[in-house]
């Protein structure tokens, strides 16, 4: 088996190599595997992905890129969403004519191969793609309404998988994955960046901004369970989906309070006291209209499974990213 992980310099992308290096993906213990971003991705340890750079927006890259002919395809390449806000043209050019020239590519490959080559593709969507008036707990049939060009983009791109799939050209799947909590290293761009960073940061000593009101719910999902999903899509059965080509995947719901309550069970009084109110009105207006909860009763009944609560998505960064340093 041949995997291409787009984004792979990411960090999902490098702990989705590293997991796939170490346990294998599907009934394949040992696939060769690429990782493509527009910096050059780091690796360290066991294996030797090949390592590839260049912009999936450049129809010249895509064209590469199928011509290898993977038979998975982790589409996890983005502009993030405060990114994709300031920056349209980049936005799109990224997110949504990258995936463009990748599927032409691939659609060129299949007609070359005689039609018989017909790769998996997994693209991580997102919960951008919905806007409000939301109900309790978005079920699986809640219409896309995109309120920000992030959104709209992702969108589009869950739209032509759907298509390339329909024609046969590829066998596509988009994921909508929970903000994925807590990331290690430093803050990026994403509007949702803070809230890795009030548990992040104070875990490591370091003071925190809280940008929005602790009453904000939101619905977060561990880098470990993020991986988790992609690869059991790899080895879900498509013909389960019954044509719908999208899905809402698990997660936990919580508010901010509820975070920093976990917080302080596990850390203590005086790490949370490192987390500092102070309202930023740009990112509120954006994450205050994202989704709360979510009822993904499809994605359940296909076997994905999540974090059990906040506590226990604190706990897996604790225990991942911060034991070798105890």
């Amino acid at each position: 088996m041949k995997v291409l992980i787009l984004g792979g310099a990411g960090m999902i992308g490098q702990k989705l190599a590293h997991d796939i290096t170490k346990n294998g993906l599907g009934d394949d213990p040992q696939p060769d595997m690429i990782l493509h971003d527009i910096v050059e991705p780091s690796w360290t340890g066991a294996g030797r992905p090949e390592l590839l750079t260049g912009n999936i927006a450049a129809n010249e890259t895509a064209v590469t890129l199928a011509a290898q002919k993977p038979d998975v395809i982790f589409f996890l390449a983005a502009i993030v969403s405060s990114d994709a806000e300031a920056n349209f043209k980049a936005g799109w050019d990224v997110n949504a004519r990258g995936a463009w020239n990748l599927l032409e590519a691939l659609r060129e490959q299949h007609k070359l191969s005689g039609k018989t080559y017909r790769p998996k593709v997994i693209f991580t969507s997102s919960l951008a793609v919905f806007s409000g008036p939301y109900p309790d707990a978005i079920d699986d049939n809640f219409h896309n309404n995109p309120q920000s060009s992030y959104g709209a983009q992702k969108s589009v791109v869950e739209l032509l998988i759907s298509d390339y799939s329909r024609k046969g050209y590829v066998d596509g799947l988009s994921i909508r994955l929970p903000t994925i909590c807590v990331r290690p290293g430093k803050p990026n761009l994403a509007a949702s960046s803070f809230y890795s960073g009030i548990i992040r940061e104070p875990l490591n000593g370091q003071q925190a901004i809280l940008p929005v009101p602790d009453t904000l719910r939101h619905w977060f999902a561990s880098p470990q369970s993020a991986v988790g999903f992609l690869k059991y899509a790899v080895e879900l059965d498509f013909n389960r989906l019954e044509g719908r080509r999208t899905l809402n995947l698990p997660g936990v719901s919580c508010t901010v309070a509820d975070q920093i309550e976990a917080l302080r069970q596990i850390a203590g009084n005086d790490v949370v006291k490192l987390i500092k109110p102070i309202h930023n009105p740009d990112i509120a207006n954006i994450v205050m209209g994202w989704p709360r909860n979510f009822h993904p009763e499809r994605a359940i009944k296909l076997g994905f499974r999540s974090d059990k609560d906040f506590a226990n998505i604190i706990q897996s960064y604790i225990d991942t990213e911060m034991s070798d340093s105890r």
